[in-house]
């Protein structure tokens, strides 16, 4: 994440990352501040193992496009709202990437979607966790079910 500040949003997708028992790291690299840090980072993430990027940002939110820009290793931009503009700010920063550099993104303080979507593109390589994310598809649906039979009954 770009900010310590950030972790209110982006603890998010840490613990759906470990509620799935994906291991991971939290690290905060300010595409302004640690321009070094955040090149070297990149630069080295797919030599170190890492198979998805998760990247929270504010603001001129440039940290994810900047990471995609220095590694082959897929990015997941999370647009994080800071006191102005909602968070607009920081989804279009993320959202209107040149081609040639793809960040996915997901929904303005979408940090939990994030951990789900980094499940998914990991499960395309592990089975395991492919059935994971098939069973927590599968409890979300029995949740609106019982909702659902909860609210008519109280009709």
């Amino acid at each position: 994440m770009g900010s310590d500040s950030d972790w209110r949003v982006m603890s998010d997708a840490s613990q759906a990352l470990s509620d799935f028992g994906i291991p991971h790291e939290v690290e905060v690299v300010s595409a302004h501040r640690t321009v070094d840090k955040l090149i070297s980072y990149g630069r080295d993430a797919r030599g170190r193992g890492i198979r998805v990027i998760i990247a929270g940002a504010g603001g001129a939110a440039h940290l994810p496009g900047m990471l995609a820009s220095v590694t082959a290793v897929p990015v997941i931009g999370v647009p994080v709202p800071l006191a102005y503009l909602d968070g607009m700010d920081s989804l279009l920063s993320i959202v209107q990437m040149p081609a040639g550099i793809p960040v996915a993104t997901v929904s303005i303080g979408g940090a939990k979607n994030a951990g789900l979507l980094a499940a998914r593109i990991l499960g395309t390589s592990d089975d395991a966790l492919a059935d994971r994310v098939e069973e927590y598809a599968r409890d979300l649906e029995a949740q609106v079910e019982e909702k659902n039979r909860r609210l008519k009954g109280s009709l």
